[in-house]
């Protein structure tokens, strides 16, 4: 069978950079899980593995503007120390979720100097190219529960 839309599709995945460092793996752990189509995984990864079936291996290169985008400079501001009560000990690299005019939003502090903080609401990954080595360990039609659901359940049935 091959990858399609509406499909649970299982697969085990390093992520590299440009230099070849791991940034995320699946070794040691169960196969990434998704229902085809649905946008849980990052564009140009999903259209990459459309078509293959079970044992297919690959390596594939994600440009940013199918992976988590470009970076936007206007997404990097300096804030007052004071804009986070209650954390002593601030450090570069603390990711925080607070609030815009569109919602919620996820910020990693780039730099604290004095009073004066660096947050980066740009995905971490944005403006990378994503190097993908892939091997495809299940592909099967997805049940009416997993669609209803939107994530693939667990080996038998129902695992929340």
């Amino acid at each position: 069978m091959q990858i399609a839309n509406r499909h649970a599709v299982s697969f085990h995945y390093t992520l590299t950079d440009d230099q070849g460092t791991v940034i995320d793996s699946s070794e040691g752990r169960e196969p990434l899980a998704y229902i085809h189509g649905e946008g849980h995984i990052v564009v140009g990864l999903e259209k990459a593995l459309e078509g293959h079936s079970v044992g297919d291996a690959f390596k594939v290169d994600v440009k940013p503007e199918e992976g988590y985008g470009i970076r936007h400079d206007e997404m990097v501001q300096v804030v007052p120390r004071e804009a986070f009560p209650g954390v002593e000990d601030l450090q570069p690299g603390m990711q925080f979720q607070g609030r815009n005019d569109q919602g919620s939003i996820n910020v990693t502090v780039t730099s604290v100097v004095g009073n004066e903080v660096t947050i980066d609401a740009n995905h971490p990954l944005a403006g990378q190219t994503l190097h993908f080595d892939v091997k495809i360990t299940g592909v099967r039609e997805a049940t009416e529960e997993e669609l209803q659901h939107g994530h693939v359940h667990g080996e038998g049935g129902h695992h929340h």
